[in-house]
């Protein structure tokens, strides 16, 4: 039985970003950095990963931790990160992981006889003379092994900021170099594939330089970079008929605020630093890429939607949404969590713009609270008057009238149910009138039935503060 998909695609208590997908015998495996819940810096726990059939990408399953920080060689105390991670499978049938510590120049490559792991360190990359490959700031390793035996890695960090911030040169953009068949030893120099920043001027790239996060694939004739430009938010590609160089700028894939889409210019969600990869599974293609929660940086989920290749190699902008990996609407029936919530703002969205300075009693935002059984319990929190939690997409059936939603706090005002757009006359509303510690039912009768696909939005006005659990269909 295919099982129902959300966005995030991971139990809500998981924060994998960086998301890698890679298809090995009919199951997607999906490798990525690991977060935390309210962190207070990136990817603070060990590699773990979780698959599911690559004709059921609702049914995930957890494959345990696959590689701790403490194995390589370089960190035997853990106190260095793990950065975003690739995996792909040798022609020895082996499977390797690639790896970065936080802001050590050099790559870890560790190996398993499954994609499942668990992997033991193996090696670090290295020169032919047996020297660490530390050029042009080794970082965010992504490899393409290729139909004709071939081995690429590509990898880079541009920022000038961030440069200076941690004490490391930045790469001119995003490096490529060519490794041997033993997957360690890189024979071939590093040379420039996309350009940072300061090399864009005047080229395909301008405005849209690359940054950090490569993820190459091959499809058909065609090679795909997947990156994440200056603007940190959202996720370009490039095209080539080669592997190693001449790429043209084709556009952007997904932003995690939705800018650029349509020509917006605020922020539906919280922006913030994206990385992901493009996957072709079960006949259709997605692009992995993650979202940020907690008004933080440092928690961020894993989501997914659908795109088209067109020839030429075209990939149009995709919208984020709620129902990600379904393949349509989820249905308007049961019980949904509030965190999935694709589209979360207050009265002032441009002061999402400047991400890394939002003061989190200013803005909505998704957390959680607690280790109650079996998992600790997520929802939005500081709503206040002006909030829009909004979700796509739901197909409604005529039997549908009346929706519930679980709040807490102190409010007064009103609720409203808008479909398709949140300044669409209400379908439905009620005056609300909260103050409450524990959950509380505020429900919403709809007088005139909708029905097919809609877009949801729950639009909140008034004084004081609450939290969203969820909502219920009936």
């Amino acid at each position: 039985m295919k099982h129902t998909a959300v966005n995030p695609y991971l139990p809500l208590y998981e924060y994998v970003p960086d998301g890698e997908p890679r298809l090995f015998d009919g199951r997607v495996y999906l490798y990525g950095s690991h977060d935390t819940a309210g962190g207070d810096f990136f990817c603070l726990e060990d590699y773990v990963a979780w698959s599911a059939p690559e004709d059921d990408l609702g049914d995930w399953r957890y494959e345990g931790v696959i590689y701790r920080k403490d194995q390589d060689p370089s960190n035997p105390d853990g106190k260095l990160e793990l950065f975003a991670p690739d995996v792909v499978q040798g022609p020895d049938g082996h499977y390797y992981l690639y790896y970065c510590l936080r802001m050590r120049r050099e790559f870890g490559v560790a190996v398993s006889d499954s994609p499942a792991g668990p992997f033991a360190f193996y090696s670090h990359i290295q020169k032919p003379d047996g020297s660490v490959l530390e050029d042009a700031m080794p970082y965010d390793p992504s490899v393409l092994v290729d139909e004709d035996g071939k081995i690429y890695l590509y990898y880079g960090f541009a920022s000038e900021m961030l440069g200076k911030k941690y004490g490391f040169v930045k790469s001119p953009g995003a490096m490529m170099v060519q490794l041997d068949s033993d997957m360690r030893t890189a024979v071939t120099e590093p040379v420039l594939c996309i350009p940072g920043e300061d090399e864009a001027p005047g080229t395909s790239f301008a405005g849209h330089a690359y940054v950090e996060a490569p993820s190459m694939r091959r499809f058909g004739d065609l090679y795909y970079f997947v990156y994440s430009s200056q603007r940190w938010h959202e996720l370009c590609y490039a095209v080539s008929s080669r592997p190693d160089g001449g790429f043209i700028y084709g556009g952007v894939i997904v932003d995690n605020a939705d800018l650029g889409l349509n020509g917006r210019t605020l922020p539906v969600c919280m922006p913030g630093n994206n990385h992901g990869g493009l996957i072709q599974a079960g006949g259709k293609c997605y692009m992995f890429y993650h979202r940020h929660t907690n008004c933080t940086s440092f928690s961020r989920q894993g989501c997914a939607e659908q795109v088209q290749l067109l020839p030429g190699g075209r990939i149009p902008q995709v919208e984020v949404t709620s129902c990600g990996l379904n393949g349509g609407p989820l249905p308007a029936e049961g019980n949904w969590p509030a965190a999935i919530a694709c589209q979360l703002y207050g009265a002032d969205q441009a002061s999402m713009l400047d991400f890394r300075n939002v003061a989190r009693n200013t803005v909505p935002f998704i957390t959680e609270t607690g280790t109650s059984s079996p998992s600790p319990q997520q929802f939005i929190c500081n709503i206040q008057g002006g909030t829009v939690a909004g979700y796509k997409y739901f197909v409604f059936s005529a039997a549908l009238a009346v929706v519930t939603l679980w709040l807490r706090g102190t409010m007064a005002g009103a609720l409203r149910l808008c479909l398709d757009a949140p300044d669409a006359p209400p379908a439905a509303q009620s005056p609300l009138e909260l103050a409450a510690a524990d959950w509380q039912p505020v429900t919403l009768t709809l007088p005139s039935l909708p029905t097919g696909a809609h877009s949801l939005y729950f639009c909140f006005d008034g004084a004081g503060r609450c939290d969203f659990l969820r909502f219920t269909f009936h």
